[in-house]
């Protein structure tokens, strides 16, 4: 018998092998297409809304003014990898930011790979922004398919205060991205039953916890809830699966601050935001019950939320500062959340729809009150970190109730209890898109005199809200199915018309700084894309005029002189030990007579000090963090500094506030010597 070798691979006449097989083929077209069971629009419009996401996040990406307190620490940890584990300020390592350091991690290595600048810093940002619209299609998809998934990611895509924060360089892009990796593990081991997506799951909190500490801990309480009630396991090893996650929570959370807390104090910077030079105490402190309670001597926190958010309370998100930003599909994610609960009442206790409603009600509802009541420092671009719960809602809620309101229009041929239940359920979906629409008007309303696009967008919502509602009540009178079809489609664009506006005006800014908003501005230091930051490089190069490095201040943010003046970003003064000018001319000065110092000088504050760190490219050391109250520098400190030759300069005042800095600045004047060109300046050898 004779065997047949298997014929060879199709080759060119060069001998190079042919195009991929049908097999390969026909994946690679599935990438573009979706699998065969979605409608043929599905993959398409993914790829459009992440396309959209792309273009809002990354628009002019090279021009944007991030936050320069943390692109100094970005910057210096590209200079040392003790500043980069620590996250310092400084270089030198003198003080860290007010965070930990995970967020800074991300934008450091990409800076470490492509070289500092201004794009460098942003492409993970942008990457993680639209990764997390990726992520809540796909969650959202699974359980409830393409078309909610669809209006979930379009609805997060063009949330105001989520375009606006992405185009920044604060840490909350990428704690709204490991929540969402974290929730997606949480429901594979909801459906699964296995153990090791759950510890995934807690992996995911901990380097969360690891961006922004207890902030991304407030979700834990719908992910506990979750998995007890909806996995399909006994009690017991529910209990047993979800102590085991919570260690690998516990862990992944604590061993940076284990490890930073560990180390000699005088062998690490100090932790800037505590009062006690430890990492616990920021977590419970300024970065925890602090946020919550306001200031208090056990927390140590500054409480001015009033002075970003407005006053604390359960309208702040519908406020003038609040609302443009985030409350826009609030009414709708409140009605379809319980409208869906209850479509879904009589389901298993493994329900998977009603496990996912139950995880977006949560996630929603947590963060609705901690930032409503919240009478610690707030600001309003914290809030994007609910925007997932709101979108994922809009769109789950959206096609449940739809097909709710059909089956009620079609209820025919029923007992009459379950037509007349069938039917108040149909009253439902259109009631939720007039309230909404009459909200999204009353938004529009409020800033109808800030320009076109905002004009225009409240005649569309209006229009295309009436035409919703018309049409899904037509339609179920005269069973024109198609007709409630178009209704659903107008109901979209009036939900989304409002957003959409606010979100091209957060693409369209440069300057987003420390506090960025979106549209136009409406008070609480908010608006028009927040606060400057100051300088910060635009190229490849880094600070101090290298190559591909712009130091003009860009339009609407401070320049050097003018943003280096040790107040806060809320407009106090830095508290302390320096609210004296730093011009362009004294770093000049500075640095050519640094004389081989570790630092160029010591200033108040932490924005002061990371503009000059920016400007010069050098180590500057910030006396007293973020608002000039923390306690890093001490006279014993300042002058073993000043004898060991590692510091030459201090910037000081008549403003100091507290003994340890009226104590400094007594000394320095006393001992140093005064620079007269440059008021506040003092030499010390």
């Amino acid at each position: 018998m004779t065997t047949l070798a298997p014929p060879p691979a199709p080759t060119t006449q060069d001998g190079r092998h042919r195009a991929a097989p049908p097999a390969a083929r026909s994946r690679m077209r599935a990438l573009f297409t979706g699998p065969p069971e979605d409608p043929r629009w599905a993959r398409p419009a993914l790829w459009a809304i992440l396309v959209l996401a792309t273009a809002l996040y990354a628009w002019n990406m090279s021009s944007i003014s991030g936050n320069t307190f943390y692109d100094a620490a970005v910057y210096s940890g590209t200079k040392s990898w003790k500043a980069f584990f620590f996250g310092a300020l400084d270089s030198g390592s003198f003080i860290t930011v007010d965070k930990p350091p995970f967020a800074l991690w991300v934008m450091g290595l990409s800076a470490r790979v492509l070289g500092y600048g201004t794009w460098q810093l942003m492409l993970p940002m942008v990457a993680l922004g639209t990764g997390s619209v990726a992520l809540l299609y796909r969650m959202v998809k699974r359980d409830f398919g393409a078309t909610a998934a669809t209006v979930a990611a379009l609805a997060l895509t063009l949330t105001p205060i989520t375009v606006a924060i992405t185009r920044d360089t604060n840490p909350d892009p990428v704690l709204v991205f490991l929540m969402l990796l974290g929730a997606a593990a949480l429901m594979k081991a909801v459906r699964t039953g296995r153990l090791m997506p759950l510890v995934w799951s807690g992996v995911a909190i901990g380097f969360a916890f690891n961006t922004k500490m207890m902030q991304a801990y407030v979700v834990l309480p719908a992910f506990f809830l979750v998995y007890l009630w909806a996995t399909p396991l006994n009690l017991g090893r529910r209990i047993r699966n979800l102590a085991v996650g919570t260690v690998a929570l516990v862990v992944s959370s604590a061993w940076w601050m284990v490890v930073v807390d560990l180390v000699p104090a005088s062998s690490r910077p100090y932790i800037g935001g505590s009062t006690d030079n430890t990492v616990w105490d920021l977590v419970i402190g300024y970065n925890g019950f602090g946020r919550i309670f306001g200031a208090s001597s056990s927390v140590g926190s500054q409480g001015n939320g009033a002075s970003f958010g407005g006053e604390a309370g359960l309208y702040r998100l519908f406020n003038s500062i609040m609302g443009g930003q985030i409350s826009w599909l609030i009414p709708f994610a409140l009605v379809a959340l319980i409208g869906g609960l209850v479509l879904r009442g009589r389901a298993p206790r493994t329900d998977a729809k009603r496990a996912a409603l139950l995880l977006w009600g949560g996630w929603f509802v947590l963060h609705y009150l901690t930032f409503a009541l919240a009478e610690g420092t707030f600001h309003p671009y914290y809030v994007t970190a609910m925007a997932p719960g709101i979108a994922a809602l809009a769109g789950i809620g959206g096609v449940m109730l739809y097909r709710a309101f059909r089956e009620g229009s079609a209820a025919v041929g029923v007992p009459p209890r379950e037509r007349v239940r069938a039917w108040g359920r149909a009253w439902v979906l259109p009631a939720a898109i007039a309230g909404s629409t009459v909200w999204a008007v009353v938004l529009l309303q409020r800033v109808s005199g800030s320009g076109t696009p905002y004009t225009v967008a409240e005649v569309v919502a209006g229009v295309a809200g009436a035409v919703a509602v018309i049409g899904l009540l037509l339609g179920r009178f005269t069973g024109r199915q198609r007709l409630t079809g178009i209704a659903a489609l107008a109901a979209v664009v009036a939900l989304l018309a409002g957003p959409a506006a606010y979100a091209a005006s957060a693409a369209g800014s440069s300057t987003n700084g420390t506090n960025p908003t979106a549209g136009p501005s409406t008070g609480g230091m908010g608006g028009g894309g927040g606060m400057g930051g100051g300088q910060r490089p635009s190229g490849s190069g880094g600070p101090g005029g290298g190559t591909g490095t712009s130091n003009s201040a860009p339009s609407g943010s401070s320049s050097s002189s003018s943003q280096s003046t040790g107040q806060s970003a809320s407009g106090r003064t830095g508290g302390g030990m320096g609210d004296t000018q730093v011009s362009s001319a004294m770093i000049s000065y500075l640095k050519k007579n640094q004389d081989g110092a570790t630092w160029l000088v010591a200033v108040a504050t932490d924005q002061t000090a990371s503009s000059i760190i920016l400007e010069s490219g050098e180590p500057v050391i910030s006396m007293g963090g973020w608002s000039g109250s923390d306690n890093a520098m001490t006279l014993a400190k300042l002058k073993s500094l000043v004898k060991s030759g590692k510091l030459h300069y201090i910037v000081v005042s008549d403003s100091g506030q507290g003994s340890s800095n009226s104590e400094i600045s007594t000394w320095v004047k006393k001992n140093g010597t005064a620079v007269s060109a440059y008021s506040g300046l003092y030499r010390l050898d």
